[in-house]
């Protein structure tokens, strides 16, 4: 609202610094900065709001260490981080974008399943709290909503080069200084996206079933629809996971959103993806603010959840960073680049398949199940062992900034 109130400002009594709305790092260090103001200040006030209300978590008995001091600690925490996220990107972002658009029904749609699964848990006083197909039914809603929205939506499009241009006016015209072939470059609808590792540096789900004889713009669809829906029901509930103990989720996911506004920032600037050979997608690098507001809500609600948590983020919180992360890394067409980021997401699912996996099998094999871990998530595990949660969070934070290296290096590793 304010990029639109300022740019008119500008227009018509041209008023010193309103100008500065038009630059994307001004409006995402803008949004940082008021987002950590909401969830610091404000997020004590609702913190205290929750205790009135005793809106307390109800604690399973695990024989964790420290686990019966955090009965009661105020929960349903996540409506900080979403005011957090939302209030600046309604301030700074342009909502005329589409892909800012995609991210707050993003940010609502996660939160809404988070909130609801929170609700009936403490009101309702059900622990098991919202079905799990419900979530999943949610979960695949959210995913086929932006896969259609990416594939058939007009302004969702990539600069690509073309032997003869589609449209009258080509947005750029490249003469080979050898042969003098010309070419060009203009803005089209494209099912490419960015994979590591790899010569070009790109992959087409286009070309994935034509090894199969299976071709047209249905069959390509319903590929990219399977894979944006597993990728944001896998990461979802990997946020979800992740989030069992203080800080956790929360430290990761900061140095996520970091990694994703870098992302966003280059794969939107064509000098940025120009050098680096990379795909440049416009009008995406608004998505730069949209993140500033998620990492400056993440580490604001760090302050108050970090170890001894005052407060948790619940399912409300932890469903909505998991659906944004996915989102986020779709939209920019990095979501093949998910593996490696979310690596810790990655292995906290992991450990609960293997855990749950292997429990089953030896109980149908031998008669008595047996375990992996001492307790699935991981992070669980290496508390049985005897690890305070505050080193087990400060080592899986570090992994996530290694991991976080490594994924902006795969863009020049080829």
């Amino acid at each position: 609202m304010l990029y639109y109130l300022f740019n008119w400002l500008q227009e018509h009594f041209y008023i010193p610094g309103a100008g500065l709305m038009q630059y994307i790092s001004f409006r995402t260090a803008m949004a940082v900065i008021v987002s950590l103001i909401i969830t610091t200040v404000y997020g004590g006030r609702l913190i205290q709001l929750l205790h009135k209300k005793q809106v307390g978590e109800t604690i399973r008995d695990l024989g964790l260490e420290g686990e019966k001091e955090k009965k009661g600690t105020p929960t349903m925490g996540g409506l900080i981080i979403i005011a957090g996220i939302l209030i600046p990107t309604f301030l700074f972002a342009k909502l005329s974008n589409i892909y800012i658009i995609i991210m707050i029904v993003t940010t609502l749609w996660m939160g809404a399943i988070g909130f609801l699964d929170d609700y009936i848990k403490v009101f309702r006083k059900n622990k098991e709290g919202l079905a799990g197909r419900f979530k999943i039914v949610g979960q695949v809603g959210l995913g086929t909503l932006i896969a259609i929205t990416m594939y058939f939506h007009p302004d969702i499009v990539v600069r690509e080069q073309v032997t003869s241009p589609t449209s009258s006016i080509p947005v750029e015209v490249i003469i080979n200084p050898q042969t003098g072939e010309h070419t060009y470059a203009e803005n089209v609808k494209s099912t490419k996206t960015n994979i590591p590792f790899y010569k070009n540096n790109e992959f087409d789900y286009s070309k994935v079933l034509d090894v199969f004889g299976l071709e047209g713009k249905w069959i390509t669809f319903g590929l990219f629809l399977v894979v944006v829906v597993f990728i944001v029901t896998a990461v979802s509930n990997g946020a979800n996971i992740t989030d069992g103990i203080d800080g956790l989720a929360t430290g990761t996911s900061a140095i996520i959103g970091i990694t994703l506004a870098i992302l966003a920032y280059v794969s939107g600037n064509i000098v940025f993806s120009d050098y680096l050979n990379i795909m440049y997608i416009p009008n995406s690098g608004e998505l730069v603010i949209f993140a500033g507001a998620f990492i400056g809500a993440c580490t604001g609600f760090l302050w108050y959840n970090a170890y001894p948590a005052q407060v948790f983020m619940g399912d409300t919180g932890s469903l909505t960073i998991g659906g944004i992360i996915a989102a986020f890394a779709i939209l920019i067409r990095k979501e093949l680049l998910i593996p490696i980021l979310c690596g810790v997401f990655l292995i906290e699912n992991i450990s609960v398949l293997m855990q749950v996996s292997y429990f089953k099998y030896t109980k149908k094999k031998l008669g008595e199940g047996k375990r992996i871990f001492l307790m699935a998530p991981l992070h669980h595990h290496y508390q049985k062992k005897g690890y305070h949660e505050a080193k087990i969070v400060t080592r899986f934070v570090i992994i996530g900034v290694i991991l976080a290296i490594l994924t902006i290096v795969t863009l020049k590793i080829r």
